[in-house]
């Protein structure tokens, strides 16, 4: 199926019918272009600012200027993230880049082709059109992570959804969550071909350097969502008659196999795969961001129908009590 489609599903709970379907990837693609003066705010941002800051910007402004009302409710709010996100990133990449605005608009019809149309300026053939599709459904949503559980926190308090989403962006930022795809792109990028990369992993492995990419909180045998991009990376790299990037992978993947017993997370071959479609390396957690929208979405919207504020407790484990010593006798 279609990234559209697990979107409606995680948002409404069932897949939609084909009718269901047509209606809401219109609702999306009218959806796509941005306001003038979210246009002028991404202009300011610098060159060098990360995009994942960029992407926190436009979610931030959006609120102040679309803000979440009886009216404008969190269904709606949702539906224009998803559809305007691709082309706050792009255009933004764009005029730092080349000093272009772009249109934010275009004829494609899912979010995947959309996303690929605004970056390269041009439709992209079907294989690598599905190869983002397929990305996108992978990393919709995945349960109780870091930035899935800030947004629910911010939301419990009773605050908007758009500062739930701007929380929960701030936590995907982090090299120990989304960055991970970024980490993983350099480190493959460090090798020049797959005998290297055997050597050098090894070597990193005997001086205790950490491995962006590799092993999962929740899985403990394999990330069934790798073997999914990983078959996409191969296909790409097929497509383009350079294997360099993919063979260096796998040989990264049975070195640290081999060694440690651990597999490659959904990150790693992701990294590949984007390599391969054009997508440079700073964009990766920002595609990250407009297809976990959706799960994000999801559970600020569960959060709701029963919530409770989500305030853990803690163990203290600091000094013993101690009298207050007036400053003239400290």
């Amino acid at each position: 199926c279609c990234f559209e489609e697990v979107a409606y599903l995680l948002i409404n709970g069932e897949l939609p019918n084909e009718k269901q379907l047509e209606i809401y990837q219109a609702e999306l693609a009218k959806n796509r272009d941005l306001p003038q003066s979210l246009k002028a705010v991404l202009e300011y941002i610098p060159q060098n600012a990360h995009p994942m800051d960029v992407m926190r910007t436009a979610v931030s402004f959006l609120g102040n200027i679309e803000p979440e009302t009886k009216e404008n409710d969190q269904f709606e709010i949702t539906t224009r993230l998803l559809g305007m996100l691709p082309a706050a990133l792009i255009y933004w990449w764009h005029y730092v880049n080349q000093g272009k605005r772009i249109e934010c608009t275009s004829q494609a019809k899912t979010v995947a082709e959309h996303f690929l149309t605004l970056l390269h300026g041009k439709k992209p053939s079907d294989l690598y059109q599905k190869m983002m599709d397929v990305s996108l459904i992978l990393y919709a949503e995945h349960e109780f992570n870091a930035s899935t559980f800030a947004a629910r926190v911010t939301v419990a308090t009773l605050s908007d959804f758009y500062s739930g989403i701007v929380s929960a962006i701030g936590t995907l930022r982090g090299p120990l969550h989304g960055g991970a795809n970024e980490a993983a792109m350099e480190l493959i990028e460090k090798f020049t071909n797959a005998d290297d990369a055997t050597s050098g992993i090894k070597k990193m492995l005997a001086e205790k350097q950490k491995i962006m990419g590799f092993g999962h909180r929740v899985y403990n045998e394999c990330d069934p969502r790798n073997v999914v991009i990983k078959k996409w990376s191969k296909k790409l790299a097929d497509d383009l008659g350079d294997s360099k990037l993919y063979d260096i992978s796998e040989a990264i993947e049975k070195v640290m196999w081999d060694e440690k017993k651990l597999f490659p997370n959904l990150d790693f071959y992701s990294a590949s795969a984007y390599h391969y479609a054009g997508i440079a390396t700073s964009l990766f957690t920002p595609i990250f961001v407009i297809s976990r929208t959706a799960g994000w979405a999801a559970h600020i919207m569960e959060q709701r129908k029963n919530n409770r504020l989500i305030r853990p407790s803690a163990n203290y484990i600091g000094p013993e009590a101690r009298f207050f010593v007036p400053i003239s006798l400290r």
